[in-house]
């Protein structure tokens, strides 16, 4: 062996052994080798923030093994991912692994496909310390307002407690926007809509152009519609054009995997990871719309060949970001003419989002023909209606990217039509509408805020969205809506109607949603740290990690800037400011005539009876219900929790006690806690909690497969979420799919432990 390559993941390292053939062994680093020391901050601020980096304890192994193999072989070719991540992992390796007096080639790829490995291999660079201190500028950036910020909040809030520079800013838009929708007051306005008959059995939709605000104005218009006479104006028909979208980045790909697949943001990158490492895609943190000279020639290629000359376009596209230093081509498929690659279904619908994409942005433009008809009404000068038309006449990419195009609806087509024909109204409504607050954040939405504000990366993405959901400020969830009386006016047969439609409104699925402890951090860090949680203070932090980057700026007088106006900030703040608990008075408890607070307590929101006063009692606590909010329940429900735990009855001569606790809602019976799940403890009655309680104990009976006693433990074979497996010592070790479970001896289950053990 002369030639060790090492890479960040084992899946790619399979891949590109393949490639490279016998007089390369490709190993992994799998992932940061090291990283900074946890005491003291792991920066030494006196010294010109020199970082203390040690070798993670999961990791000694993996370098003992690299140092090994390095030994053997004449080159060293580090060859992680492209970005200032990837960039810094070789660094890494190159200083834990005591590479000075070796032959070190740095190698990068895009794709792991054999043309552009072999070609990497022939162009091998030096270690780009510009894209390295770059890296290291935002670890120790954030590991010092995490280390400042966190005991803050654990002295001034709640212990436990963490913030961080990208993390709290993106709470802090989440709970913004959650402010704005508290806040917003509905406008009501009567849309009024029609459906006319050109000729004997022909109809279409036409709206009025201007919405009319009150309801009696919406009465009266209908009332001068009924004798009135409805001819066409002016016809209008343009030809326009629909042109395709950019080659994905990872924000957009992240923000297609929502919209079209249902995918978070981390699922996307994660299936995307695999259609990397397997060669089917270029590498996905990239926030570059470019394509290669020889992927638009294939694409080319590929689009001539199976649609004709006339529906290709050759675009460039250019990149929004001011440095776009993560990658230098956008995300796209090694090979354009494999429209499916993928080694599951979510692979599968990813990859060909990735395709369609790709291929469509080098396609020509649609061409639509659009029909906009204006319908006057003889008593009243102001009031048309407009009618709206649109063909198909040049599909262009369209082809490819139909089900993922807004243009592409179906063809609305109308009837033929001429200037001054009279029309009949077959009927017409005017419906009361509210104006909609703002959206609440998805995953993706928020990456395209985040984006929009130059606040973080492609990498730091998906990691923060995980951070801020881990920690609780946020979490995702739905939002049922509520129902809504709507009047509507019908004309039909010169009578009108007025009837009261019920209908749902502000229902969501999936959005970010601040939680008690997020938004209390949030106002107090707003409060206090306004500079951090600036949005344009963040921005311009991510440019001086570009300035760093391209050579432009020392990291050391970047990091050394903005401490000298963090660090007497922090002391002002941990010296002057007062405790935040988002305490409130509710009133009165008519029994105790004690006085009624809500507030954040160690795990959650609570509400507590009485007041803290030493020598005396200690006042009774309660948990909010999920759904409860600090700033809005009432006395009444606060005093109803008082009531928990509550017994609601016996079976087989035990009690069911019902009531709330860290993790939810619970039962207790027998000695064991059993979920409520979705179930509200005030209300659920005793034949729902014997039916819970004996659904857990068929799932208990049902989940021990076998067990084996063994003199260093018990070794059991589980039926599991997902699945059978093995547990031994607190571990958890999966069973093969081809394996029958009830069929393992305990030589079996000791040969599955060793073999998995090992991987």
């Amino acid at each position: 062996m002369s030639n060790l390559v090492i890479v960040e993941s084992p899946a790619k390292a399979g891949t590109i052994e393949k490639i490279l053939g016998k007089d390369f062994k490709v190993v992994s680093s799998y992932g940061h080798i090291r990283d900074l020391e946890k005491k003291n901050m792991g920066i030494d601020i006196a010294n010109s923030f020199h970082p203390k980096y040690q070798v993670s304890e999961d990791k000694k192994t993996v370098l003992k093994a690299l140092v090994k193999d390095s030994k053997k072989c004449d080159v060293i070719w580090l060859a992680t991912d492209e970005d200032r991540e990837g960039e810094a992992i070789a660094w890494h390796l190159y200083e834990a692994m005591n590479l000075h007096d070796k032959k070190v080639n740095r190698i990068v790829f895009n794709e792991i496909t054999k043309n552009a490995i072999q070609a990497a291999i022939k162009n091998p660079r030096k270690i780009d310390i510009n894209l390295v201190n770059a890296q290291q500028a935002r670890r120790v950036l954030d590991r010092i307002v995490g280390f400042k910020l966190s005991p803050i909040l654990w002295k001034k809030v709640r212990s436990g407690l963490s913030a961080g520079r990208v993390q709290s800013v993106s709470v802090r838009l989440i709970v913004e926007r959650e402010q704005a929708i508290k806040t917003f007051i509905p406008k009501n306005t009567y849309a009024v809509s029609a459906e006319f008959q050109a000729h004997e059995s022909e109809f279409f939709p036409a709206i009025l152009r201007d919405n009319i605000e009150l309801k009696e104005d919406a009465r009266s218009l209908l009332m001068s519609f009924i004798d009135a006479e409805f001819k066409i104006g002016l016809i209008e028909t343009k030809p326009s054009k629909s042109s395709p979208s950019a080659p994905f980045t990872t924000s957009s790909l992240q923000q297609a995997a929502s919209n079209r697949l249902g995918f978070s943001v981390s699922r996307t990158m994660s299936v995307a990871q695999k259609l990397y490492e397997s060669g089917h895609i270029t590498y996905m943190r990239t926030d570059s719309t470019n394509l290669s000279k020889d992927a638009l020639l294939n694409i080319q290629d590929y689009v001539v060949e199976s649609y004709g000359s006339e529906y290709h376009n050759q675009r460039l596209y250019s990149t929004k970001t001011k440095v776009a230093q993560e990658a230098h081509e956008a995300i796209r498929p090694t090979n354009v003419r494999s429209n499916s690659c993928g080694n599951n279904d979510a692979q599968k619908k990813l990859y060909k989002l990735i395709w369609e994409r790709t291929v469509s942005s080098q396609m020509s433009d649609a061409i639509i023909d659009r029909t906009q008809i204006h319908i006057n009404v003889s008593n009243k000068q102001k009031s048309t209606f407009i009618a709206k038309g649109q063909v198909v006449k040049f599909e262009g990419f369209l082809k490819v990217q139909k089900e993922n195009s807004s243009s592409n609806k179906k063809d609305i087509i109308l009837p033929d039509l001429k200037e001054s024909q009279l029309l009949t109204p077959n009927i017409i409504t005017a419906k009361e509408k509210y104006s909609k607050s703002p959206s609440r954040f998805t995953e993706a939405s928020l990456v395209k805020k985040l984006e929009e504000l130059g606040i973080g990366r492609p990498s730091t993405y998906a990691p923060t969205i995980s951070t801020i959901q881990k920690r609780e400020y946020v979490e995702l969830g739905d939002i049922e809506g509520v129902q809504k009386e709507h009047v509507q006016f019908v004309l039909e047969n010169k009578k009108i109607d007025e009837t009261i439609v019920k209908e749902f409104i502000g229902s969501e699925k999936k959005k970010l949603l601040p939680t008690e402890i997020g938004k209390i951090t949030n106002d107090f860090l707003v409060d206090n740290f306004a500079d951090i949680l600036d949005f344009n203070f963040t921005a311009k932090v991510e440019d001086e990690f570009d300035n760093i980057a391209t050579g432009k700026k020392e990291w050391i007088h970047v990091i050394d800037h903005f401490y000298k106006q963090f660090a007497p900030k922090v002391l002002e703040v941990d010296k002057h400011s007062a405790k935040v608990t988002g305490l409130r008075e509710l009133g009165v408890d008519p029994l105790t005539k004690k006085t009624v607070y809500v507030r954040l307590g160690k795990f959650g929101p609570i509400v507590q009876l009485g007041d803290i006063v030493e020598g005396e009692e200690k006042p009774k606590y309660a948990k909010l219900l999920r759904g409860q909010k600090i700033e809005s329940i009432d006395l009444k429900s606060a005093l109803e929790l008082f009531s928990l735990p509550r017994n609601v009855g016996m079976f087989q001569d035990k009690e069911i006690i019902v009531s709330e606790g860290k993790y939810g809602p619970y039962i207790r019976y027998n000695k064991k806690f059993i979920s409520l799940s979705d179930h509200n403890p005030m209300t659920v009655d005793v034949t729902t909690c014997i039916r819970i309680i004996q659904e857990k104990e068929d799932f208990e009976k049902q989940r021990v497969i076998n067990t084996f006693e063994m003199q260093d433990g018990l070794i059991e074979v589980l039926n599991g979420r997902y699945g059978p497996y093995l547990k031994k010592s607190g571990k958890n070790y999966k069973i093969p799919k081809d394996i029958d479970p009830k069929k393992l001896t305990q030589e079996d289950c000791l040969n599955l432990i060793q073999k998995s053990a090992k991987k």
